[in-house]
């Protein structure tokens, strides 16, 4: 079977997202460079393979604090492209990084204002970790699913009465409001945001060259199967993660794995099983259950595709193993978050 992702060249694309990071005193730094370098990378990616194609991104970073210059909470001072008084246009999507000022509320009732009026023209609106803080400050999460980083959900918890905090997940998306967990979970969230726009090859092609790991899947916890193989010391074991993340359509038999590492099929199983606390079997499993789930989240791909994608086969077998491991079938489950966002939108 070959690879889905591998059958199309990637196209010229007309126009140019215009993508606006906000910004503010003792940001955390990784909040903001982590996925301001992922559309940074696949706008200059798609820009190599297609000679003379226009950008896919611009990229700016708008200070929500009355100077252009910043200090991060790590000691690197910066300057934003703008202040938020300056900011001017269409944008396209609008992501708030976390920091300090933002934590200790201290942004001013203008900037506030400001970002609420400005979220309603732009086609998307989130937030890396706690630059969550700030969008329910501005009242833009109120009704809404949304997540932060794991120590400071009790606090949106407070600060945003109205929002449905979940404190699992790796991010959110509820309509045009995205909003991500800790840290590095905003870089997951901007691949996320580049598959959206321009498919999975794409996406893969940014993971593999910044040695990100693509597929922890929406709505996953933090400590999900595929985060587990991170915590092993046995580093053939983390690297077997990375191509199984990438080659979920292929047979993954227990031989198939064992020869990728160079082991004896019978000692991979009897370490695999001793470092995982899982037989090799169910963990691909579990693996395959969470990428079809993104999937059948965030496609529209019909259920064979997705099948073939995620390595069931057919059909019939991911709804049994959907059956056994989350007692909902593949279409049951996509229904169920169709009918949500619906809801949402009608309250």
């Amino acid at each position: 079977m070959t690879n889905p992702l591998n059958n199309h060249k990637l196209s010229p694309i007309a126009t140019t997202r215009r993508i606006v990071f906000v910004a503010g005193l003792g940001t955390e730094i990784l909040d903001l460079v982590g996925p301001l370098q992922v559309f940074a990378r696949a706008s200059d990616m798609h820009c190599r393979e297609n000679r003379g194609a226009t950008p896919l991104y611009s990229i700016e970073v708008v200070s929500i604090s009355s100077s252009r210059s910043l200090r991060a909470n790590c000691g690197l001072s910066f300057a934003a492209d703008k202040t938020f008084r300056d900011a001017r246009g269409t944008i396209d999507t609008l992501l708030v990084a976390g920091g300090d000022a933002i934590e200790r509320n201290e942004i001013n009732a203008q900037a506030v204002r400001w970002l609420k009026k400005i979220a309603a023209k732009c086609r998307r609106v989130g937030s890396v970790c706690t630059g969550a803080m700030l969008l329910a400050r501005a009242g833009l999460l109120d009704g809404r699913r949304a997540t932060t980083h794991w120590n400071w959900c009790q606090t949106l918890i407070k600060r945003a009465p109205r929002a449905d905090v979940d404190p699992n997940p790796i991010f959110v998306r509820d309509e045009n409001v995205y909003t991500s967990a800790g840290v590095t979970a905003g870089m997951d969230l901007a691949l996320a945001l580049v598959e959206e726009d321009h498919g999975s090859r794409l996406a893969l092609q940014v993971a593999r060259n910044l040695v990100l790991y693509l597929r922890r899947p929406g709505g996953q916890s933090q400590f999900s199967a595929a985060l587990s193989l991170q915590a092993t010391d046995r580093k053939p074991l983390r690297e077997l993660e990375v191509w199984v993340l990438d080659n979920l359509y292929k047979p993954l038999t227990v031989p198939v794995l064992a020869e990728r590492i160079s082991m004896s099929p019978r000692n991979f199983a009897r370490v695999f099983t001793k470092e995982m606390k899982t037989t090799p079997a169910k963990f691909i499993e579990r693996l395959r259950v969470e990428a079809a789930r993104r999937r059948l989240e965030e496609s529209q791909n019909s259920m064979e595709t997705i099948a073939s994608e995620c390595g069931f086969g057919n059909v019939n077998s991911m709804r049994n193993v959907f059956q056994r491991a989350l007692k909902i079938s593949p279409g049951q489950y996509r229904r169920h978050f169709r009918h949500t966002k619906r809801s949402k939108k009608n309250v």
